[in-house]
């Protein structure tokens, strides 16, 4: 089977994205979401696609897959009615939390905290006690186990959480549990944070497994009724789901740790980016993800994506490893509002996703949205998605009619730049997160936009960041689909193992890392990826002693060779991380607090696409003409047919490239150059 399907689902659009192999031919689908079963979006889409490329869907190999089902879970409150079982003593671990309060010093008066995940009435203590260097201090006590998950199994839970103290340092208790619990529970999810999260701090571990087992039904829903729709539309290749490091697991061991890919969706459209910056030659790029709901920003420095060891959904924050993505509320959907009492135009967070959508749609929407602007100020062509979405003018301009209205605005158009303005602010804060509050010069990195609403707000986002060249990569609106599509099988080992440096030799750390890659291989080995063509990297968690945090730094295992002084790199590297991330050294010993192996297969072999030489003039791919509004008067733009453009062409702003999948807006005193492999790179012209 010569070809690959990848599907992202986002909270208005489903992208499908077809790639031959041989080729690197693509074949781009593009369908409105189905958010009560996000699976029929999926067959449509997969069925538009093949048939666009000429073939039978039984033609296709393999379905790699981008999806929000545990995030809109846990996002809309949705998930299972979870039981937690825990030591005696530690029954409300999840109520305690770490009595952090978001906003300010009186952040605490208007917060609403939210519920944990698993009740307090159902949670049970059971008597046991593992000390924290592994020794057994008081053994489990099994009929108190027993009677425990009777009381859950009595108060109707759909999904059991086992998370004990000190577990992470032997799970044998857990395991004990969890075997009686498949006796007194069958057919009950069950989630042991042994395995779940083996690593330092009960609190974290014990919300992590609970969130696991939050969302561990509805995705295993979703997975076996999605597999078994691919299997009746005659794909054998199997189903494969993206993690939220990037990575890929199969739908079994996905559906079994759907807390590893809360992130999915936004992991893909990274992964899509580096392959197409890398390209066109650029390893140092922030990529920027506009959607029709919310934006992702991550950065990516030397071709790897920034990996966090934390992943953030709502209120909610676990440990897992996942892309080091920070989302803004802010999309093509996102509604523009004036409240009565600042009269101040606000844009956002609210969107207007998929139904009713923007007022443009013609779907009954009445909302003013960032995509209402866009139309009235003559960003966007007449038909999206390939034809799929017919816009309204003038139901858009009504719609931003009402925000001129309510702040006295001379015109319509000066309303949608107002709002194309915020949202541009807005996004602009997402970036710094990743960039300037994390030590690094925006201006030092090239600018990736993608998804639907990216390449219309990218040249603005460059001009405010500085960031050069802003890069458009080739189908950008189904980008997400293309990373999900381009990325690989990936498996990782953590253990938390606390030494300080004196205590610690390299040999010894040398094997725990050896030990935890050999772990995390024989997963992919079971994949049938072979040791040849795994690629391992290693990570540890530092922190100087008596610091209550850690800061990740990687390892390179060559220096804990016999002649090598690997202990002694580790520690000049996160003296170096913590000065840029702090400015300052605390000069205490170093700490290892946890060690990682990660394992990953080889990237499919996709072979780019390489455009036909022209000779710098764009005008033979010349659709059009069209009126603009930008930078407060109207001005005459060309519309280009990026399918037509060649490599070399030079697109002089202001312009605007249209494809299915998305538009591009090329500002005044700006130009585009077109990349033999397809991207448009966008700079000033000076």
């Amino acid at each position: 089977m010569r070809y690959r399907l990848g599907v992202d689902v986002g909270g208005t659009f489903t992208d499908i994205l077809l790639i031959d192999e041989d080729t690197g031919r693509t074949y781009r689908a593009k369908t409105p979401s189905t958010p009560h079963d996000q699976s029929i979006g999926v067959l449509a889409g997969m069925r538009k696609a093949a048939a666009e490329a000429g073939i039978s869907p039984g033609e296709i190999g393999q379905v790699l897959h981008g999806t929000t089902v545990a995030t809109n879970a846990i996002l809309e409150g949705k998930g299972a009615r979870v039981g937690l079982v825990t030591t005696r003593g530690f029954r409300q671990v999840l109520q305690i939390a770490r009595s952090f309060v978001p906003g300010g010093l009186a952040g605490w008066i208007i917060w609403p905290k939210p519920e944990p995940l698993a009740a307090l009435e159902n949670t049970v203590e059971v008597t046991e006690r593992i000390g924290a260097d592994g020794t057994v201090v008081t053994p489990l006590d099994e009929d108190d186990a027993r009677a425990g998950l009777r009381r859950l199994r009595n108060a109707g839970i759909e999904a059991l959480a086992i998370s004990l103290i000190n577990s992470y340092v032997d799970g044998t208790h857990e395991e004990r549990i969890a075997a009686i619990a498949r006796e007194e529970l069958p057919g009950v999810p069950i989630s042991v944070s042994s395995s779940v999260l083996p690593e330092l701090r009960e609190y974290e571990r014990t919300l992590t497994t609970v969130a696991n087992g939050y969302v561990q039904p509805q995705v295993a829903r979703y997975m076996d009724g999605l597999a078994g729709k691919i299997t009746e539309a005659g794909i054998d290749g199997g189903l494969y789901i993206l993690r939220s490091d990037g990575g890929l697991a199969n739908a079994v061991t996905a559906a079994r740790n759907p807390v590893s890919m809360l992130m999915s969706g936004p992991a893909g459209g990274v992964t899509g980016a580096i392959w197409a910056a890398g390209q066109a030659g650029f390893d140092d790029l922030i990529t920027f993800d506009m959607g029709g709901t919310s934006t992702d920003v991550a950065l990516v420095q030397d071709g790897t994506a920034r990996i966090g060891r934390e992943t953030k959904v709502g209120d909610l924050a676990v440990r897992a490893a996942s892309v080091d993505v920070r989302t803004v509320g802010a999309g093509g959907g996102s509604i523009a509002h004036v409240p009565e009492l600042t009269r101040a135009l606000r844009v956002g967070p609210q969107s207007a996703g998929a139904e009713p959508g923007p007022a443009a749609y013609g779907k009954g929407g009445t909302e003013p949205t960032v995509t209402d602007a866009n139309v009235v100020l003559g960003n966007l062509p007449s038909e999206l998605a390939g034809g799929e979405i017919t816009l309204d003018r003038k139901a858009a301009r009504e719609a931003v009619a009402a925000v001129a209205e309510a702040m006295g605005l001379p015109s319509i158009e000066a309303a949608a730049q107002g709002i194309i303005d915020i949202v541009n602010e807005n996004m602009l804060g997402g970036i710094r997160l990743v960039s300037v509050q994390q030590g690094f010069d925006p201006r030092d990195f090239a600018l990736v936009a993608f998804g639907g609403a990216g390449p219309l707000h990218a040249n603005a986002l460059g001009r405010l960041t500085g960031a050069w060249p802003v890069i458009i990569p080739p189908s950008p609106g189904v980008l997400c689909a293309y990373g999900d599509a381009t990325t690989s099988l990936r498996d990782e080992a953590a253990r938390t193992y606390i030494r300080r440096f004196s205590e610690l030799t390299d040999a010894e750390l040398h094997g725990i890392l050896t030990e935890l890659a050999e772990q995390a291989a024989s997963t992919l080995e079971s994949e049938g990826v072979p040791r040849t063509d795994h690629t391992v990297t290693y990570q540890v968690d530092l922190r100087y002693h008596g610091q209550g945090f850690e800061i990740p730094v990687p390892v390179d295992i060559g220096t804990f060779d016999e002649d090598g002084d690997g202990m002694a790199a580790l520690g000049k590297a996160f003296d170096a991380a913590h000065q840029r991330l702090f400015s300052f050294l605390l000069g205490n010993e170093c700490e290892l607090v946890s060690a990682r192996a990660a394992v990953s297969g080889p990237r499919p072999n996709v072979q780019a696409p390489v455009l036909p030489e022209g000779d710098g003039d764009p005008s033979a791919a010349v659709a059009g003409t069209t009126r603009l509004y930008v930078d407060g008067a109207e001005t005459d733009a060309k519309v280009y047919d990026r399918t037509r453009l060649r490599a070399g062409d030079v697109i002089a702003g202001p312009a605007i490239v249209t494809e299915m999948d998305s538009t591009t807006l090329v500002l005044p005193g700006h130009a585009a150059t077109v990349h033999a492999g397809g991207s448009l790179l966008i700079r000033p012209e000076a």
